[in-house]
């Protein structure tokens, strides 16, 4: 059935990427991601398999399966169309999961936004998308009721105590009702996916039917190498496409179970991983650190069950992937992956990790380093990836952004790497990390990569501070780990400690301590926010006409 989309909401065919689809991404024209997810298992007679652990429930095949068409059959008695938005708002639990996959069922467009914005932010998207129905559950409506004016339109879905001027979740799920999966195109949209929205407003980008799948056969199979007796889990939000990706299509394209948790805690992650066995971990380089560093003694006995680590979001320093091999046992595959790609495009891989390195592309991808005029660069020097392959950046109403992002057919997600010899990509920073101090370059998250490896650094950021002499020099945001007393005997050995490891001048000329660094939703840390902080107080101090403030 045709889409009823918006006008102008798509990329125009110039501005779009060119696809790579290898022999095995190939799919037929008529295909439905929520059919090939969960029928297939019943097919496969997987039925009474675990499909989501949760909170000591275990939910099988067959029962997720009922709770996802009746919950589509509901949907369809409530009047929605191809092509509707439907924003949904949970935190990891198995309504989220029985939500998008109804709503691909009757071939809506999920639009998953993370649990904690807040009204002002999902505004914004309301504004931008325009979504038919809003779902939601009770400990969500805060934020939530002062966003409805931007969709006035919108039909609200409420889980919890009944409400007037909304609909009973309960209710929708209570009947048992068959509900076929609608006959939709692989190219129908699926996924309006919203980046966290650490450089400006939050944009959306779409993926379809056939880019989920791709996702799995892609780099699931050939990076993650699943079976039916794997259990995944993870901390990101599955409102986050690596979330999503890890804890919800991976597992379920594979037959394969996902275990579930709300709220992280370093003892409760723990303990979910060895209560469910869970085998395939994804994370962020953060998660992994705070794990190592929350001294759990059980931190080995309880990832026995781990045969695959992933991390993705943010680079993962070589201290930590040593760390964690070292007491855990099993390696952590580095990827970088992006939300207009939808998943993971560079990973290293099992056996062939290489500490402080994101990997090769992915089998389908084909990834290059180019300078400014698109010419590919020597090994060994910096410039910004390429990607290509079977998934592709397309903006919702963003054509101008489209331009930026996608050149010659290419992606281009704003990092700067280097390759090397082996072919392996080497993270640099964000185009806009790049510290230039005395005609220096110096990549912030290099210097932060050594400072985390002392043991009085629970976490930290290193952003560019303005310097009248320098122009920029580095400056470190430092958490100190619970116990440390923070001082300039500590400044001093943490700058001590980095001239001893990077070459000097890349030392952190100024360090300030707090007690934690803003991030995003998906617990990347805000630079931008710090980058911003730093030129206020540069602007402030010249308009005062105070001392001029230098680096030591």
């Amino acid at each position: 059935m045709k889409q009823r989309l918006p006008a102008n909401c798509l990329p125009s065919p110039e501005t779009s990427p060119q696809l790579i689809l290898p022999p095995d991404l190939q799919y037929p024209a008529r295909l439905n991601a929520c059919q090939e997810l969960l029928d297939r298992n019943l097919a496969a007679q997987y039925g009474r398999r675990p499909a989501v652990y949760y909170q000591g429930r275990i939910i099988c095949y067959d029962e997720l399966a009922g709770l996802v068409e009746s919950l589509a059959s509901s949907l369809l008695d409530l009047g929605i169309e191809p092509g509707d938005r439907v924003l949904l708002r949970f935190w990891n639990q198995p309504e989220f999961i029985i939500a998008w996959l109804a709503v691909l069922r009757v071939g809506g467009i999920v639009v998953a936004t993370m649990p904690l914005l807040r009204s002002r932010e999902l505004g914004k998207v309301l504004a931008d998308c325009q979504p038919s129905f809003l779902v939601t559950q009770e400990d969500l409506w805060s934020e939530v009721e002062p966003a409805l004016p931007s969709c006035p339109a919108a039909k609200v879905i409420f889980r919890g105590a009944r409400r007037k001027d909304a609909i009973n979740w309960d209710e929708m799920i209570a009947r048992p009702q068959r509900c076929p999966a609608r006959d939709t195109e692989a190219e129908n949209l699926a996924l309006l996916a919203y980046t966290s929205g650490s450089t400006g407003e939050p944009k959306g980008t779409i993926h379809t039917h056939r880019d989920i799948l791709a996702i799995a056969d892609g780099y699931a199979r050939h990076i993650l190498s699943p079976v039916p007796e794997d259990v995944f889990g993870g901390s990101p939000p599955m409102a986050f496409t690596y979330g999503v990706g890890g804890l919800l299509v991976f597992p379920f394209r594979f037959g394969a179970a996902t275990s579930l948790i709300e709220r992280f805690s370093p003892q409760a992650f723990m303990d979910l991983i060895r209560e469910t066995r869970i085998t395939v971990l994804s994370c962020s380089a953060t998660t992994y650190n705070l794990l190592l560093k929350a001294d759990l003694p059980e931190l080995a006995s309880s990832c026995r069950s781990l045969r695959l680590c992933v991390s993705a979001g943010e680079t993962l320093p070589a201290a930590v992937f040593t760390a964690w091999k070292e007491r855990v046992g099993v390696e952590i595959l580095d990827g970088i992956g992006s939300t207009e790609m939808l998943h993971i495009f560079v990973s290293n891989r099992a056996g062939q990790a290489k500490p402080g390195t994101t990997g090769k592309a992915v089998p389908g991808y084909q990834a290059k380093i180019v300078d400014e005029d698109f010419h590919e660069v020597r090994p060994g020097q910096a410039g910004l990836l390429a990607v290509q392959g079977p998934t592709g950046c397309r903006y919702w109403k963003r054509p101008e952004r489209q331009k930026e992002y996608v050149r010659n057919g290419w992606n281009l997600p704003g990092d700067i790497y280097v390759q090397d010899e082996e072919g392996f990509f080497i993270y640099q920073c964000r185009a806009d990390d790049m510290i230039i101090s005395g005609g220096y370059n110096i990549a912030g998250p290099e210097v932060e990569s050594v400072l985390v490896e002392h043991p009085a650094v629970q976490e930290c950021a290193v952003v560019a501070s303005p310097d009248p002499t320098r122009g920029m020099i580095p400056k470190a945001f430092v958490v100190p780990r619970a116990g440390i007393a923070a001082g300039p005997e500590l400044v001093s050995e943490l700058q001590n400690f980095v001239k001893s490891r990077v070459a000097p001048y890349k030392y952190p000329r100024i360090v300030e301590f707090v007690s934690a660094l803003p991030k995003t939703e998906t617990g990347k840390i805000r630079r931008v926010e710090l980058r911003r902080k730093e030129q206020q107080a540069f602007a402030q101090q010249s308009a005062a006409s105070g001392p001029a403030r230098t680096g030591s």
